[in-house]
């Protein structure tokens, strides 16, 4: 069995009395586009640096590939790429000579330029100056640029940033293209729609603890609901379905009852209905998404510190 791409045990880092990342235990599987999420001080650009070796933690380990990123730096890093932050180059020199300063830098073969920029679509602009490219061509770039030494897992922190919608598009066609070639991708973004289209499994921090993990499917069918539009009096049938032991929530909106329950007892819950005389005009399930869902569950986790 493969190690995995990403494995951290009990990674903390400390600055003073601020704990920013606490304790973090995370496993990313190779072939996957992992989600790594949070509000902003969440403590995920922390947890990267730390995977990167930018930062030293304070207590735990981080394995990156297999091997111990504080003992092993070169060797866990040899085949890691990353696009952090905003993207710099020299903006008097062309897209392919910024690349090449960065091989130079590096030790890598100049023929991963070519192989790189023909990976990111950027081929026929190579040799422009960069201060002449779009955002959406600098973002290109700078994933060419995580793409040079030919990585097995690419981490990449807010790739669409500052891009309109046909940019994110060709972004997220990007990514999707390198995780089908093999390789892992670690997405750190607050784009929740992007995420949930692109990632298969995701984790959640706030305050530097992790308060969610897993598939993106199985946390979003927790958190689904039906919605009920009834004939008549809503009030009594509010008060059937706040008796069954497996009725969450029930709330009044607009004019019809949204129902915390499995969606799998749909047909169960209209039985009760029916059998009370209480007439259910439409029953539907009401699908989460991603972004419902992480706003609730740092919400909560906001009012538990509270």
């Amino acid at each position: 069995m493969p190690t995995p791409a990403i494995e951290t045990t009990e990674l903390t880092r400390r600055y003073g009395a601020r704990v920013a990342v606490d304790a973090l235990n995370l496993r990313v599987e190779r072939g996957e586009i992992f989600g790594f999420l949070g509000p902003n001080g969440a403590g995920k650009t922390t947890t990267i640096a730390m995977l990167l070796n930018l930062v030293r933690p304070s207590h735990g380990q981080a394995l990156v590939l297999g091997c111990d990123v504080q003992r092993e730096p070169a060797r866990a890093l040899a085949h890691v790429g990353a696009m952090i932050e905003a993207p710099a180059f020299y903006p008097y020199l062309s897209g392919y000579d910024n690349l090449r300063v960065l091989c130079k830098a590096g030790g890598l073969p100049e023929p991963r330029i070519e192989q790189t920029l023909a990976a990111v679509e950027l081929r026929k602009r190579a040799h422009d100056k960069v201060q002449v490219y779009s955002q959406g061509m600098r973002q290109r770039l700078a994933l060419a640029a995580a793409l040079l030494p030919d990585p097995e897992l690419i981490i990449l922190d807010e790739p669409t940033n500052g891009l309109d919608p046909a940019g994110t598009a060709e972004i997220r066609g990007l990514i999707r293209d390198l995780a089908a070639g093999g390789r892992t991708i670690f997405l750190c973004s607050h784009m929740l729609h992007e995420v949930e289209q692109l990632c298969e499994r995701v984790a959640i921090l706030k305050q530097g603890r992790l308060i969610a993990e897993g598939r993106v499917a199985d946390l979003l069918h927790h958190h689904q609901g039906l919605r009920l539009r009834i004939e008549g009096d809503l009030a009594p049938a509010e008060a059937l379905l706040r008796s069954l032991p497996w009725v969450q929530a029930v709330s009044q909106v607009h004019g019809q009852l949204m129902v915390d329950a499995p969606p799998e007892r749909a047909a169960e819950l209209n039985g009760h209905l029916a059998r009370a005389g209480i007439l259910v005009a439409e029953l539907t399930i009401q699908a989460a998404s991603l972004e419902d869902f992480f706003l609730e569950v740092t919400a909560e986790e906001e009012r538990k510190n509270r």
